[in-house]
């Protein structure tokens, strides 16, 4: 290290005890700098010692390793266990897949009672519920359990005006829409009550209605959504004089509202007026 300061300051002193010659001095420099320079750094006038004692730094590029089949499978395990809405499903429950799909399931379930359980999957309150409801999918198995992912299906959501959940809605036959609301563990007496009223089996008289027509309508026009609906017109009926021609049918008529009863001393009469009574009494 004095080897080097000296080196710095120009001088050098010899063995012999002679200051060096110039050119001496200049051999010896490059000779000290050369034996100093793959440990050692000049900053500032002086040599500093390098942080790498082997004075050379080699940087490579750390190539990956191909996944094992067997690793891969474990993360696709992994991935598949996250997923809470797929546990404990039973026979009557399935996931909805697009608009079309909720709206053909509604139509072929008939007369049969259809729970829709519109969800997210990250909703608390919608991961806590879900054991139960797969519950009563085993208690109940004559009902449809149909589930919605929020997070797939925004776009229908919307323009079915899910706004809160999870929410359940239930459908039955030609009475369509039978009631809607949100309901948690806290709350699930409100689920068994529905259920234990709209169970009981019946017979509907006409098709089966499924989603409202405002809400047909509404996923028609949704640009998102690969789905067309047409406004069903009135059912035209032919008329038996003209073959070719056909009717609109008429509105039912409502029957006349019966004569409201006025009460007259201590007798009910169904509203005569004076003149009426009059009438009468010179008549008789």
């Amino acid at each position: 290290m004095a080897a080097a300061q000296a080196i710095s300051k120009g001088s050098v002193v010899s063995p012999c005890g002679n200051r060096a010659a110039p050119g001496f001095l200049a051999r010896r420099r490059g000779a000290v700098a050369a034996r100093m320079a793959p440990s050692a750094a000049r900053i500032g006038g002086f040599w500093r010692k390098n942080a790498f004692p082997g004075g050379r730094l080699t940087l490579r590029t750390r190539r990956s390793r191909a996944a094992s089949p067997t690793q891969m499978n474990m993360n696709l395990a992994l991935g598949k266990s996250m997923r809470w809405w797929e546990k404990g499903l039973q026979p009557n429950m399935r996931e909805i897949e697009s608009a079309q799909d909720l709206v053909d399931a509604l139509t072929n379930a008939g007369d049969r009672l259809v729970v829709v359980d519109f969800f997210s999957p990250g909703c608390g309150g919608c991961r806590a519920f879900h054991p139960k409801i797969c519950q009563f999918a085993e208690q109940n198995p004559d009902v449809l359990f149909l589930q919605v992912n929020y997070e797939e299906h925004k776009s229908m959501c919307h323009s079915l005006h899910v706004h809160v959940l999870p929410l359940f809605r239930f459908y039955r036959g030609a009475q369509g829409r039978l009631c809607s609301f949100s309901c948690t563990n806290a709350t699930i007496k409100k689920f068994r009550d529905a259920l234990a009223k709209h169970k009981p089996d019946r017979c509907s008289l006409g098709p089966t209605r499924g989603l409202e027509e405002s809400e047909l309508l509404a996923l028609a026009a949704n640009k998102d959504l690969q789905f067309t609906y047409a406004k069903q017109e009135p059912e035209l009926i032919p008329r038996g004089d003209a073959p070719g021609e056909v009717v609109a049918p008429e509105p039912a008529k409502l029957p006349a509202a019966p004569k409201p009863l006025v009460r007259l001393g201590s007798e009910e009469r169904s509203g005569w007026s004076r003149q009426e009574d009059e009438m009468h009494m010179r008549l008789s």
